[in-house]
């Protein structure tokens, strides 16, 4: 049993460049990563573009000229994500989905970060994912994604268990602002609580039979990108990226169909809109698998309890990580409102999944 990814051998390598980028003053550090990687721009002449919509990391975009065509991303770790993100995993799914022509090529790591492809296309916003043909396109990926083999002939092994756990012995027990430390206590459930639930979850979503597939884990709208041109989609960020159950990375996708700046649960998906989206899902994962493309109801319908319940484990695991960060993060973000979003959500999500059962 293995839970980690295996690169093929003919994937390029990818260098590594002893250059500490400060996130406050970043031109310096960035021109010297442009200066080893597109050694013919002119320091003078390089613009920078700062793209605001990460809450893990900040991302500059490097180019010259007046079209942003040969744009070099430079992503600058955020403070502790470390504890949070494994980079060394992060570099190893870049390396095998950019084999399997499923990312753009990564450039190089630095100390505090990595340098990579730039995307033409759209970053999508919630009204995008909910709408024809787009979110087809996004299950159709989803799929190719999840029908990648890079474990090697290991039978895969989650490792959210694992990670949960981490989370878990990591989430603050008080702030230093009074302010934040009254709502931690009056708006968050007690760690006692989390760890009941944390393992009613394990118990719970084991039994469901989920495959374990390479997974993106978190298919924000930010992380889709569309090209009208080419009529695809492509899926950029791999820090969470790793072997997971099928149905989490759906039911986290699901999710955030509410958004991020401004949440609303009301968006996530009814009956009617996920049975088409998991038709279309599955039709593609079969035809990846080589199992042909007919798909049953019953099929959908397992899929789908399956989701909605697994849907349940990515509120708590995103409620964990946004506590986390509540602490570390430099990013001018509200972790710890975000964390009572998703703790309310998942406890008054939680008996209406629990309500679906497989069927015969």
């Amino acid at each position: 049993m293995a839970n980690y990814i295996h690169v093929p051998d003919e994937a390029p390598a990818v260098p590594k460049i002893d250059v500490t980028v400060d996130e406050s003053d970043y031109r310096p550090g960035a021109l010297k990563l442009i200066k080893a990687l597109r050694p013919s721009w002119k320091p003078s002449e390089v613009k920078i573009k700062f793209f605001t919509d990460g809450i893990t990391n900040k991302l500059l975009g490097c180019y010259v000229g007046t079209v942003m065509q040969d744009v070099v991303l430079v992503r600058i770790y955020g403070n502790k994500t470390e504890l949070l993100v494994d980079r060394e995993n992060e570099v190893k799914s870049f390396r095998v989905l950019h084999a399997h022509r499923c990312a753009p090529r990564l450039y190089c790591t630095f100390n505090n970060g990595l340098c990579y492809e730039f995307l033409q296309g759209t970053a999508l916003e919630p009204e995008h994912i909910r709408s024809q043909p787009v979110f087809r396109l996004i299950a159709r990926q989803l799929a190719k994604y999840h029908a990648i083999h890079a474990h090697n002939g290991w039978v895969p092994q989650s490792d959210m268990w694992l990670k949960m756990g981490k989370y878990f012995a990591l989430i603050p027990k008080y702030f230093e602002d009074p302010e934040q430390n009254a709502r931690l206590n009056l708006e968050v459930p007690s760690p006692r609580c989390l760890r009941e639930e944390l393992l009613w979850l394990q118990q719970s979503l084991s039994m469901l039979g989920s495959p374990v597939v390479l997974c993106h884990n978190d298919l924000l709208c930010k992380n889709i990108i569309y090209n009208q041109e080419e009529d695809n989609v492509k899926f950029i960020d791999y820090e969470y990226a790793g072997y997971n159950y099928q149905a989490y990375d759906i039911g986290n996708h699901f999710n955030e169909f509410a958004g991020l700046n401004e949440v609303d649960y009301s968006y996530y998906p009814a009956r009617a809109f996920q049975l088409q989206w998991l038709r279309s899902y599955l039709e593609a994962y079969k035809e990846h698998k080589g199992q042909g493309s007919d798909v049953t109801d019953r099929e959908v319908e397992i899929l789908y309890v399956q989701v909605n319940q697994f849907a349940l484990a990515s509120h708590f695991i995103w409620g964990l990580w946004a506590l986390i960060q509540a602490k570390f993060s430099t990013i001018d973000f509200d972790f710890l409102g975000y964390a009572v979003l998703r703790f309310n959500q998942y406890f008054k999500m939680k008996p209406e999944v629990i309500a679906l059962s497989l069927p015969e």
